[in-house]
């Protein structure tokens, strides 16, 4: 709900203050008794020292993405084939590189919530305590991030499927001397029978069959890159998948310590109001007995009152 949002929105900006500088690993966040019996500010320090890595590997995997954007759009306009083999290695590389540092961050969130769960068991950080709100909030917050930086690249990922969208057409007019209407383009693609025809015309370069050898040759050897670049961004995509599932988890947990802490305020102002009853209780029995114990003496003293009138006329 709401206070959801509010979590995530002031506990962003916590990150963005307080994670600079690096050092302290993800188990020295769950174990470190820095603050004492309570889990104070030393867990804490610890903890934002490794949020602040993580967000470096994420701004790490944001560069990549830029570059692999240039690159691109480079090999678009560069007409001579070992340019854009060139090219399509340098992609190739940096995706690589990619894959390697979001599988870092990926691990090191997943570390950062089990140091979470063992925060949990110190006293003063248990379930809906403002420790373990910041914590849950924070690493929400790393998760969202990274899949948001994951589904960046389905954007460059599509590119290159329209690139191979394109190109099919010339290698089935190459092997049948007939365009292609969109429909068979599009059935190719989504039956995988483009992966056949491409091996057929290979064939039959290599066989001297086809005229356009040359040029045919050239889609190939694009094809095969743009497949290789493809398969790397499947991966990337796979991890994207796995960052929304956690995303998901993680938000019904902050619903859940949202809910946790609505109870709570509704359990103090119960235990206020109670209290105020008792109060109010103690002072009412308070003003009963004083005025059960008034009336108590004048009893007494209208009994002792009788008493002592007969006494005093038999005396005289």
């Amino acid at each position: 709900g709401g206070g959801v949002g509010r979590y995530r929105a002031s506990e962003a900006r916590d990150v963005e203050a307080g994670t600079s500088g690096a050092g302290a690993s993800v188990e020295a966040a769950g174990s470190s008794s820095g603050g004492g019996g309570q889990g104070g500010m030393g867990d804490l320090q610890d903890f934002f020292a490794e949020v602040g890595e993580i967000k470096q590997l994420q701004e790490k995997i944001r560069r990549s993405l830029h570059k692999l954007q240039e690159t691109h759009s480079k090999s678009q306009m560069v007409q001579f084939n070992d340019q854009v083999a060139e090219m399509q290695q340098q992609m190739n590389d940096e995706i690589d590189e990619v894959l390697k540092t979001a599988r870092e961050a990926k691990k090191r969130i997943a570390l950062l919530e089990q140091a979470n769960e063992k925060a949990k068991l110190k006293k003063g950080c248990g379930a809906g305590s403002s420790q373990e709100r910041t914590r849950t909030a924070v690493t929400s917050s790393l998760q969202i991030k990274l899949k948001e930086r994951m589904s960046e690249f389905q954007s460059l990922r599509a590119k290159f499927q329209q690139q191979h969208r394109e190109e099919l057409p010339r290698v089935l007019y190459s092997l049948t001397n007939e365009k292609p209407t969109e429909e068979q383009v599009e059935r190719l693609i989504e039956t995988g029978e483009s992966k056949a025809l491409y091996q057929k015309a290979v064939q039959q370069v290599q066989q001297g069959q086809l005229q356009n050898a040359e040029t045919l040759t050239d889609i190939i050897e694009r094809h095969d890159a743009i497949q290789e670049i493809e398969r790397g961004l499947l991966e990337l995509h796979q991890i994207f998948l796995d960052m929304a599932v956690l995303v998901e988890q993680q938000g019904e947990m902050l619903d859940n310590i949202e809910s946790q802490v609505s109870k709570s305020v509704e359990h103090v102002h119960a235990g206020n109001v109670a209290l105020r009853d008792a109060k109010a209780l103690q002072k009412n029995t308070r003003k009963y007995m004083c005025c059960s114990l008034v009336m108590v003496l004048i009893v007494l003293f209208i009994i002792l009152a009788s008493v002592a009138k007969p006494w005093e006329s038999g005396a005289a």
